[in-house]
Protein backbone atom coordinates (compact mmCIF):
# COMPACT_ATOMS: atom_id res chain seq x y z
CA UNK A 1 0.00 0.00 0.00
CA UNK A 2 1.37 3.79 -0.63
CA UNK A 3 1.45 6.56 1.19
CA UNK A 4 -1.84 8.59 -0.45
CA UNK A 5 -3.93 4.69 0.21
CA UNK A 6 -2.47 4.54 3.94
CA UNK A 7 -3.12 8.20 4.75
CA UNK A 8 -6.78 7.57 3.53
CA UNK A 9 -7.10 4.59 5.54
CA UNK A 10 -6.38 6.60 8.61
CA UNK A 11 -8.85 9.23 7.46
CA UNK A 12 -7.23 11.24 5.29
CA UNK A 13 -9.30 13.65 2.89
CA UNK A 14 -6.47 12.58 -0.15
CA UNK A 15 -8.93 13.42 -2.70
CA UNK A 16 -9.48 16.92 -1.13
CA UNK A 17 -5.75 17.92 -0.34
CA UNK A 18 -4.80 16.39 -4.18
CA UNK A 19 -7.33 19.16 -6.02
CA UNK A 20 -6.04 21.85 -3.46
CA UNK A 21 -2.35 20.47 -5.16
CA UNK A 22 -3.50 20.73 -8.43
CA UNK A 23 -3.21 16.52 -8.52
CA UNK A 24 -0.06 16.63 -8.28
CA UNK A 25 1.02 13.62 -5.89
CA UNK A 26 4.65 13.92 -5.73
CA UNK A 27 3.57 17.28 -4.07
CA UNK A 28 1.52 16.29 -2.06
CA UNK A 29 3.80 13.83 -0.45
CA UNK A 30 7.03 15.74 -0.23
CA UNK A 31 4.77 18.43 1.91
CA UNK A 32 2.82 15.99 4.14
CA UNK A 33 6.38 15.03 4.68
CA UNK A 34 7.15 17.66 6.36
CA UNK A 35 3.94 17.64 8.94
CA UNK A 36 5.86 15.22 11.60
CA UNK A 37 8.57 17.97 11.92
CA UNK A 38 5.81 20.91 12.01
CA UNK A 39 4.07 18.46 14.87
CA UNK A 40 6.86 18.27 17.11
CA UNK A 41 7.85 21.88 16.30
CA UNK A 42 4.82 23.06 17.32
CA UNK A 43 4.04 21.59 20.97
CA UNK A 44 0.62 22.20 22.37
CA UNK A 45 0.26 20.66 25.62
CA UNK A 46 3.13 21.84 27.74
CA UNK A 47 1.87 25.34 27.01
CA UNK A 48 -1.70 24.63 28.29
CA UNK A 49 -0.09 22.76 31.60
CA UNK A 50 1.95 25.44 32.24
CA UNK A 51 -0.86 28.30 31.65
CA UNK A 52 0.73 29.90 28.91
CA UNK A 53 -2.63 29.50 26.87
CA UNK A 54 -1.14 32.49 24.14
CA UNK A 55 1.86 30.42 22.81
CA UNK A 56 -1.33 27.43 23.11
CA UNK A 57 -3.43 28.87 20.87
CA UNK A 58 -0.60 30.08 18.30
CA UNK A 59 0.63 27.05 17.80
CA UNK A 60 -2.87 24.68 18.09
CA UNK A 61 -4.13 27.47 14.96
CA UNK A 62 -0.99 26.65 13.23
CA UNK A 63 -1.16 22.87 13.15
CA UNK A 64 -4.86 23.88 12.10
CA UNK A 65 -4.08 25.92 9.40
CA UNK A 66 -1.10 22.53 8.90
CA UNK A 67 -3.29 19.84 8.80
CA UNK A 68 -6.37 21.80 6.86
CA UNK A 69 -4.33 22.43 3.78
CA UNK A 70 -3.01 19.08 3.97
CA UNK A 71 -6.57 17.64 4.56
CA UNK A 72 -5.42 15.95 7.47
CA UNK A 73 -9.51 15.71 8.61
CA UNK A 74 -9.20 14.15 11.84
CA UNK A 75 -6.19 16.28 13.13
CA UNK A 76 -7.61 20.02 11.81
CA UNK A 77 -11.40 18.83 13.33
CA UNK A 78 -9.47 18.41 16.54
CA UNK A 79 -7.43 21.43 16.20
CA UNK A 80 -10.11 23.44 15.02
CA UNK A 81 -12.05 22.38 18.52
CA UNK A 82 -8.53 22.74 20.54
CA UNK A 83 -8.30 26.92 19.35
CA UNK A 84 -12.01 27.64 20.13
CA UNK A 85 -11.71 26.07 23.68
CA UNK A 86 -8.51 27.82 24.23
CA UNK A 87 -9.93 31.25 23.22
CA UNK A 88 -13.20 30.87 25.01
CA UNK A 89 -10.67 30.00 28.07
CA UNK A 90 -11.54 26.50 28.85
CA UNK A 91 -8.11 24.87 28.88
CA UNK A 92 -8.77 21.74 30.49
CA UNK A 93 -12.00 20.87 27.50
CA UNK A 94 -9.19 22.04 25.06
CA UNK A 95 -6.24 19.26 26.76
CA UNK A 96 -8.35 16.31 27.16
CA UNK A 97 -9.09 17.04 23.55
CA UNK A 98 -5.73 17.21 22.86
CA UNK A 99 -4.52 14.38 24.47
CA UNK A 100 -7.50 11.89 23.06
CA UNK A 101 -5.93 13.35 19.79
CA UNK A 102 -2.30 12.66 19.83
CA UNK A 103 -2.51 8.60 19.50
CA UNK A 104 -4.51 9.67 16.27
CA UNK A 105 -1.51 11.98 15.30
CA UNK A 106 1.36 9.57 16.02
CA UNK A 107 -0.71 6.93 13.69
CA UNK A 108 -0.26 9.49 11.20
CA UNK A 109 2.94 10.77 11.41
CA UNK A 110 4.13 7.40 11.76
CA UNK A 111 2.08 6.24 8.37
CA UNK A 112 4.52 9.16 6.75
CA UNK A 113 7.50 8.19 8.61
CA UNK A 114 7.25 4.88 7.34
CA UNK A 115 7.03 5.86 3.82
CA UNK A 116 9.44 8.65 3.66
Amino acid sequence: MDLINELEALGIDTQDALKRFSGNSSLYQRMVGKFPASAADLEVASFIENGDLATAVSNAHTLKGVTGNLSITPLYTAYTEIVNLLRANEPEKALKILKDTIPVQEAIIACIEKNK
